[in-house]
């Protein structure tokens, strides 16, 4: 987030200058007509001396806008210069349709700024090209803790999901369910090489291999909203069920033309650390406290609001798990 401090534009001035110059020459018609009224008469003279004085009146009027003595002035403008994706729905697009888009200014809005972005496709060198570039500030939508950035509190938890057609009838819910075995099962691969997203990790640590169907996590980018197609072939037919990013699932779950369902996978953790929840938060440089701050003020301030924005684009929720000390005697 950067603070600007705008000057007064040429154009500005020339449309201050402009209806300055109209309301001064009205007054001179208005004297003008008022002395026709009192007298009967106008001469050269006191044509001369009105236009005189509607200079002077100008002339003055200028001098004050030109030297910055006229009030109030446009008020410092703030800016939240926001890293994002321009083809990324749930999350971010051009058009500002995502959730974080809708996000970013809400907390825009809540800090006084306007929204500002630099638009990359959220692939290998993001962050080189963007955020460590100083070409923007902020980095929406990033796990907790994340490396190479310094990450506010979280302000939404949620998990990788099993996303399923209604008229299948198939319950599944956990890793662990026999029927992986016989069912195709499309999985996000991410970038050129293939790497394993961690569900793949998953699915491949219990010997379930050969029946899985890999989409590439960011796809044909010429077509809008690549990582949507893997949701698209469990509605198709394509593949009996997919593993896919709540947030992503969810959304398209909600806008497809046949009926999914989506569930939290199960467990959340593989041992040691292979994680499949995640706690969300907004990312800035490292070192930069005050701004990281600033933001997680307006995080508490609208957690209403954003929880209204997730909610509407179907992001599904993960509830924080309460520390030991606080668990009920019996509950797990």
């Amino acid at each position: 987030m950067v603070i600007c401090h705008a000057g007064l534009p040429l154009s500005r001035l020339s449309s201050l200058l402009l209806r300055f110059d109209r309301s001064a020459f009205a007054g001179i018609v208005d004297n003008v007509d008022g002395r026709e009224a009192g007298t009967g008469m106008r001469t050269l003279a006191s044509r001369g001396t009105l236009r005189k004085r509607g200079l002077r009146r100008l002339m003055a009027g200028a001098l004050v806008l030109g030297l910055g003595g006229w009030a109030p002035g446009p008020r410092p403008s703030r800016e939240l210069r926001v890293c994002a994706d321009p083809n990324n729905l749930p999350f971010s697009n051009r058009r500002r349709e995502g959730f974080e888009n809708r996000i970013a200014q809400v907390i825009a809005a809540d800090l006084g700024a306007t929204v500002r972005y630099t638009w990359w496709p959220q692939r290998r060198g993001f962050i080189r090209n963007t955020l460590a570039a100083r070409k923007c500030d902020v980095v929406m939508g990033v796990p907790r803790g994340v490396e190479r950035m310094l990450t506010t509190k979280p302000y939404y938890r949620s998990s990788y999901v099993f996303v399923l057609r209604k008229d299948r009838h198939l319950d599944v819910r956990s890793f662990d369910d026999p029927i992986l075995r016989r069912l195709r099962i499309g999985v996000q691969l991410v970038g050129d090489d293939y790497a394993n997203t961690p569900p793949v990790h998953a699915l491949s640590a219990r010997g379930i291999v050969g029946n899985l169907v890999g989409y590439s996590l960011f796809g044909d980018y010429s077509q809008p909203n690549p990582p949507a197609r893997v949701i698209d072939a469990v509605a198709a037919g394509d593949v009996d069920l997919a593993v896919a990013w709540g947030p992503l699932a969810g959304y398209f779950a909600k806008h497809s033309p046949v009926e999914l369902q989506v569930v939290p996978v199960s467990p959340a953790m593989d041992p040691p650390a292979l994680r499949f929840v995640f706690e969300i938060s907004l990312g800035v440089r490292q070192g930069e406290e005050t701004l990281r701050q600033e933001l997680e003020g307006a995080l508490d301030r609208r957690k209403p609001a954003i929880g209204r924005i997730l909610a509407e684009y179907g992001v599904p929720l993960v509830p924080p798990i309460p520390p030991p000390e606080s668990r009920a005697i019996g509950t797990p």
